[in-house]
């Protein structure tokens, strides 16, 4: 049987790993970070109908610039944004992916912050980017001081900024990104995937923007607007960063329907976001009964809580998925992360966890059986 060591295959994708999260049909899916909450059935309807009016249509290429689309971006971002400023693709992996390719390549270097995104490093890997991570302060903070160094260490043509951070829930100080900003000679990228998930009145780098050309935020539709299967991202930045991001893209990259089905939710943003406040209380709940139970929840600004204190993370997680509940082990050591879901499923993983709380007898108990 034929492997990849018998493919002539590019000698620095030998011995990696592809992305990939544990996909388990449970009754509990807390792993990957979605919004559990459904689209609001009204919400769906107009989806089902704008796909529906493409679909006549699908003899043709769609809208290669995807015009309507960018506008209906720029208006729920505000921030003064002009379609021009507006890049959108399947996901934001491919949204960032367009950036490595024009801005990264064989010969230049992508810094980033660890713990981080993993697609981060594999994004810089299949793009031929040199990836270099810098490390964190204590309790995964990240301050404008050590970010500054790692930018003065490896002088990266692209910097990596995940706000609030991916695994952990950190969030960014706009001290830190304009620090960076300031630092860097490259591109320097704000990946708020999970932005709207932050405490209300934290700001956005979309303030920093402008006079401030070498600056890309990227968002996502997958989280907050529940939209992860639709597969939808997007960045703003200097309209000159868009236009370089077209001489990578493949031609008419954006279908027809998902133009047509992203549009519908944009149209629906009040909708489709009404949920973010629960989630957000969900998130503090889970944080305020693990540190109750022993363990140690990280800050987050995120739909997600990193939390330590963890024995043996393998043994909780395995423990866990014998109950019906999947979260997600990061390997980071004494280290587990759990999505926070709507108010049943917090319940359920709230009171398994409960069961293996640091120095409970039911814990080691637990601990033994898994």
């Amino acid at each position: 049987m034929t492997t990849l060591d018998d493919l002539p295959i590019r000698d620095d994708l030998r011995g990696r790993s592809p992305y990939g999260a544990p996909q388990k049909a449970v009754p509990v899916a807390l792993n990957v970070n979605e919004n559990t909450h459904p689209i609001p059935e009204a919400v769906a309807h107009d989806i089902v109908a704008r796909v529906a009016a493409a679909i006549l249509q699908l003899n043709r290429y769609p809208d290669r610039e995807f015009s309507e689309l960018r506008a209906a971006f720029a208006r729920y971002l505000g921030h003064g944004l002009a379609a021009d400023q507006i890049w959108a693709a399947n996901g934001s992996n491919e949204v960032l992916q367009h950036v490595l390719q024009a801005f990264g390549g064989p010969g230049r270097t992508a810094l980033g912050f660890a713990p981080t995104y993993s697609m981060y490093g594999l994004l810089s890997t299949g793009t031929g980017t040199a990836w270099v991570v810098g490390g964190r302060d204590d309790e995964f903070e990240l301050t404008p001081e050590t970010a500054v160094a790692a930018v003065r260490e490896h002088d990266p043509d692209i910097v990596l900024l995940c706000s609030p951070n991916n695994p952990t829930g950190t969030p960014l100080s706009h001290e830190t990104i304009t620090a960076v900003v300031e630092a860097a000679r490259g591109i320097v990228v704000v990946d708020e995937a999970y932005h709207e998930f932050a405490d209300a009145g934290t700001p956005s780098a979309l303030e920093l923007l402008d006079g401030r050309p070498r600056l890309i935020v990227s968002r996502t539709m997958s989280k907050a607007f529940a939209f992860a299967g639709a597969r939808v991202g997007y960045l703003a930045a200097d309209p000159a960063v868009v236009d370089a991001l077209r001489l990578v893209r493949l031609p008419y990259h954006l279908s027809a329907l998902t133009q047509a089905a992203a549009l519908a939710a944009l149209a629906h943003s009040d909708e489709m976001l009404a949920m973010v406040d629960d989630i957000r209380g969900q998130r503090e709940r889970i944080s305020e009964e693990l540190a109750r139970l022993g363990f140690h929840p990280y800050r987050s600004g995120a739909n997600f809580v990193l939390f330590g204190g963890v024995d043996d993370p393998a043994a909780v997680f395995t423990g866990l998925l014998e109950r019906g509940i999947l979260i997600r082990d990061v390997g980071l050591p004494g280290c587990l992360r759990v999505t926070a879901g709507t108010e049943a499923e917090t319940t359920a993983f709230l009171e398994a966890i409960a069961g293996f709380a640091p120095g409970s007898a039911s814990g080691a108990a637990n601990r033994m059986d898994a």
